[in-house]
């Protein structure tokens, strides 16, 4: 396996919690994954680590991309490389039009492509091009406009973290098709989500519980297991069928 991304060994501790746990993935070139599990399962936390966030350094383990040890990289030196993240709740820049936005960061800054872009996200460039990117707009707005501009940047690896969220649902199934179009156009994607539905697009899923993978493999599998065993889940640990099996291995 060509892997673009490996984490080994991950472990992240905030306010004196361990919110990642001797975390291992491996994301093949050019695929799509998912890592699926409930809110507060770990999943932007991993995403911010990925990025090298500020206040996200891991304490222990090492980050791989590209065959490259990034782990003490800034998130600039990271962006540099074609690592790009999608946020969940999208940062403002104050005055810049959504044109302006979408050309900061693409490498070809020709308004076909902006254009392009807005459009896979359901966005009337007519309309939205010269919008203000401020609380005028709705948080979806935003969110769609964030990913109309990494669609743009064509990075190597896109993470995006809850790409569906705060989105209505005709736009839903642009997202997903957005998602599809970014492995059609050569990038890696790291879909982080808490929908079993978006999960199933991708190549491969990875069940996160308490800042664990629990289970990984066919999207169809992995996202079965999370509706029957995790939405009940009190996720002190793991799904109570998980830690069954586990008792059964020990012995």
């Amino acid at each position: 396996m060509d892997a673009i991304l490996e984490v080994k060994n991950l472990s992240l501790i905030k306010s004196g919690k361990e919110i990642i746990k001797d975390f291992n993935i491996s994301i093949e070139r050019y695929s799509t994954s998912a890592v699926i599990g409930i809110n507060g399962a770990g999943k932007s936390s991993l995403a911010y680590v990925l990025m090298g966030l500020k206040g996200y350094k891991p304490d222990k383990g090492r980050i791989y991309f590209d065959g490259k040890d990034i782990t003490e990289l800034s998130i600039t030196e990271r962006a540099q490389l074609g690592i790009t993240l999608a946020w969940q709740t999208p940062s403002l820049f104050e005055g810049l039009t959504v044109k302006d936005y979408i050309q900061i960061g693409a490498k070809d800054k020709s308004l076909s492509i902006v254009k392009d872009a807005l459009e896979r996200v359901a966005l009337d460039p007519s309309v939205y091009l010269h919008r203000i990117v401020d609380k005028s707009l709705s948080g979806g707005e935003r969110k769609k406009v964030e990913l109309a501009a990494v669609f743009a940047m064509h990075p190597k690896l896109a993470i995006l973290d809850e790409p569906d969220s705060g989105v209505d649902t005709i736009s839903v199934e642009k997202v997903m098709q957005l998602i599809k179009d970014f492995k059609k156009m050569g990038s890696t994607v790291l879909l982080i989500t808490h929908r079993d539905r978006v999960a199933e697009i991708a190549d491969k899923a990875f069940l996160m519980c308490a800042g664990q993978i629990i289970q990984q493999g066919a999207p169809k599998d992995v996202t079965a297991f999370f509706k029957n065993e995790c939405t009940e889940c009190n996720h002190k640990g793991m799904p109570v069928i998980k830690k069954e099996l586990m008792k059964e291995e020990v012995k």
